[in-house]
Parts: C-alpha cells; structure tokens; sequence
C-alpha cells in the first residue's frame, strides 16, 4: 500500500504564526515537534502522517489519528516511522517505508506499508 502527500510550506508557517506551537500539538506530538527544526521539516511531517494514513486507506479518522503515527529520524537524519500497536494489529504490518522531500514552496511525502490485511473500500461510479 501506497500512499502520498503534499503540503504548501506557507500553509503551516501561517498556521504556526497565527496559533503559535499549539497548532503544532493537534497533529504532532512533542517529542517531532523537537525533532522537526524548522517549519518546512514541521511541513514535511505534516504530509508524512497524512500519507502514511492514506497508504492504510484510512486516512486521518476515527480508525488513525494523527497520534497514532510517531515519526523518528535515524542516525543519518533519514526519517522513519512507527505505528500505534492498534493500526499494526488491525493491518497485520510486516514493513514500512518513507520518503519525505522538500521542493520549492512544497514538502512532499511518500509512505509504503507491506501488510498481511488490506483496508478495501468500495468504488462508487
């Protein structure tokens, strides 16, 4: 499973000067928000969690919170990621990836998640 994100690093520089570190605690906790240096890293962050959750094909809800996702860095600065005991009981998760990227005015993220169960949803036409 697959999934992707983009986020305009304008967005969350203007959510974090009009609510200050607050905006940030809705949707990292403290430890990334000491992780995450700058506010395009913040944006990076942002878009990692919304595609980690659509690579569950959930997306952030009920069923995947923003805190059910915890985003690390490895020793190289690589980012990774960790998911709640209920989202990898619920997917059976073997292995996970992820890429996070900055371009211009962007940050994008790429997420891969290997797991024995798979969220289908149905296509409406």
């Amino acid at each position: 499973m697959i999934g992707i994100d983009t986020v305009k690093i304008a967005r969350i520089k203007q959510l974090k000067e009009r609510f200050g570190d607050k905006a940030l605690t809705k949707f990292l906790s403290k430890d990334e928000i000491n992780l995450a240096k700058s506010i395009s890293s913040v944006a990076g962050f942002y878009a990692a969690k919304e595609a980690i959750s659509k690579a569950l094909g959930v997306g952030i809800s009920s069923e995947c919170s923003f805190f059910d996702i915890k985003l690390h860095k490895d020793s190289r600065g690589a980012p990774f990621f960790t998911l709640s005991q209920k989202l990898i009981d619920k997917f059976d998760i073997t292995d996970t990836s992820l890429s996070i990227t900055h371009d211009g005015e962007y940050a994008i993220a790429v997420a891969a998640i290997q797991a024995k169960k798979q969220q289908i949803k149905a296509l409406s036409h």
